[in-house]
């Protein structure tokens, strides 16, 4: 259509006088309402894209690697020894474990819980002594560098609401994933580079687990440019970042400056922030021109560190791949990554599927906490490892020798966390002897973002944001740090 006659068509009556409220009128109207009922105003930057007055304290980190193992891994076939399950093999669940809790759609018709112990041996590792499977053998070399926490525990029993629980800290969608929150807060350190860039890989568990939606790295209510930027595993890592044929940067350069000018004159016009995020984000992608190919072209790391990541880490796409890539990131100061793993969600045939997810998690993840080390990230970047919930002692479908499967089970977990102010070498909190509550020391979804904008310097009571009447934050109307694993 013909823009001309398109910025006719908005100089109507109805135009006029809605332009024309913005005059004495509705500054009356406004002292006479409820302030507090007004969208957030603008506040001054201590940094470009910063909210003034933040960090509330010393950071002990200044960005974040998020490991999200999507599908939910078992705690009890990797991390959470419970060697009393090999004798009651078969039994039921006792009800006064189980205690009436809810269970999914998928078992709750179940005449049989059977307790299905691990297949798989177990053993202490490192100067800390921590149990590890035999499927995580490079994790167990990296031990020493960890904190766990066995007592993580949700209310989400599937998985969309409770993946949107961990990135937005409410199950239902539309909240600012905390990638966003980390922009929005503390802005960004790389002007050449999104603050917060996902990357999703599939496993080889699973490869048909359940879907990620681009709403787990959104910016919710906040302003778009906050929103996570993903990176793509096949072509230009972010789209339309090449020139089009005939098309040089020169032209492109001269193209972006010339619609900076028409959306400058529609900011003038009508003051919606959105303009405004769209010209800065037309500029970010005019530097992640030079930026990005720099980022993923993996010809100078040496020979020793693919070794180290495996034998996917120069395959885009992969697990391993990403971690790399989210070193090379952590060096240039992106403030959160986020890498989706996914196809960890084994109802069935677990010991088959499982050995596949840790072939493509285990050494990549190791790998990405000692090479932050070996280097001298690892002491203002913090690392998490982790799905969305755990899974049930007792076997969904039919218990057999060398086979079973476990339900999705909210009630108690195991993630670990490393770098960026955690205690190395530690564990916190305790399950039962079946795996199936916490016994000690729990730890809530909130209570982890409360300790992860800890670590980045954030009262997670103060970072807000007004929207329709209310002050927003990660961590709703809870959370408490846990202080106990904090250096």
């Amino acid at each position: 259509m013909n823009p001309f006659l398109e910025n006719r068509l908005l100089l109507t009556r109805r135009h006029f006088f809605g332009r024309a409220s913005t005059g004495i009128g509705i500054a009356a109207l406004a002292s006479i309402l409820n302030e507090r009922l007004f969208a957030a105003a603008a506040q001054p930057s201590r940094q470009p894209d910063a909210v003034s007055g933040f960090p509330h304290f010393r950071p002990t980190a200044k960005r974040v690697i998020y490991l999200f193992q999507s599908g939910a891994p078992s705690q009890m076939d990797l991390f959470d020894y419970k060697p009393k399950l090999a004798e009651w093999r078969g039994t039921e669940l006792p009800d006064s474990i189980r205690q009436g809790q809810r269970l999914t759609a998928m078992t709750a018709t179940q005449s049989s819980f059977p307790v299905a112990p691990s297949i798989f041996k177990f053993a202490q590792h490192g100067k800390c002594g921590a149990w590890i499977s035999e499927l995580m053998p490079r994790t167990a070399e990296a031990v020493d560098e960890l904190c766990f926490i066995k007592s993580m525990h949700t209310e989400a029993i599937n998985h969309d609401p409770a993946i949107t629980f961990f990135q937005t800290g409410a199950q239902l969608a539309g909240r600012p994933s905390i990638g966003a929150w980390l922009s929005y807060g503390l802005g960004s350190e790389n002007r050449d580079l999104p603050a917060f860039i996902a990357m999703v890989s599939n496993g080889s568990g699973n490869p048909n687990d359940q879907p990620l939606y681009d709403r787990l790295w959104g910016s919710g209510f906040l302003p778009s440019k906050h929103q996570g930027v993903k990176f793509r595993s096949v072509g230009d890592p972010v789209l339309f970042l090449s020139n089009p044929p005939g098309f040089d940067s020169g032209r492109r350069r001269r193209f972006l400056d010339d619609a900076a000018k028409l959306n400058q004159l529609n900011l003038e016009a009508f003051g919606d922030p959105e303009i405004a995020t769209r010209i800065a984000q037309y500029e970010m992608a005019y530097r992640m021109q030079t930026s990005v190919p720099e980022l993923t072209d993996l010809s100078r790391e040496p020979e020793h560190i693919l070794r180290l990541y495996g034998p996917d880490a120069a395959r885009p796409g992969t697990f391993a791949y990403n971690c790399l890539l989210a070193r090379r990131l952590a060096e240039r100061g992106v403030r959160f990554v986020q890498l989706f793993h996914r196809g960890w969600d084994q109802h069935t045939a677990l010991p088959k599927q499982i050995k596949g997810q840790c072939r493509d998690t285990d050494q990549a993840s190791a790998a990405l906490v000692l090479d932050l080390k070996q280097r001298g990230l690892l002491e203002d970047t913090l690392v998490i490892w982790g799905g969305e919930f755990g899974r049930t002692v007792y076997c969904q479908g039919r218990l057999t020798a060398d086979d079973y499967g476990r339900d999705h089970h909210p009630r108690c977990f195991t993630i670990w966390l490393a770098g960026g102010g955690i205690k190395p070498g530690v564990s916190l909190g305790e399950t039962d002897a079946y795996c199936y509550n916490v016994v000690k020391d729990p730890v809530h979804v909130h209570d982890l973002h409360a300790t992860i904008l800890r670590c980045l310097g954030i009262d997670h009571e103060q970072l807000t944001f007004r929207f329709q009447g209310r002050d927003f934050r990660l961590t709703d109307i809870a959370g408490r740090v846990v202080s106990e694993i904090l250096t």
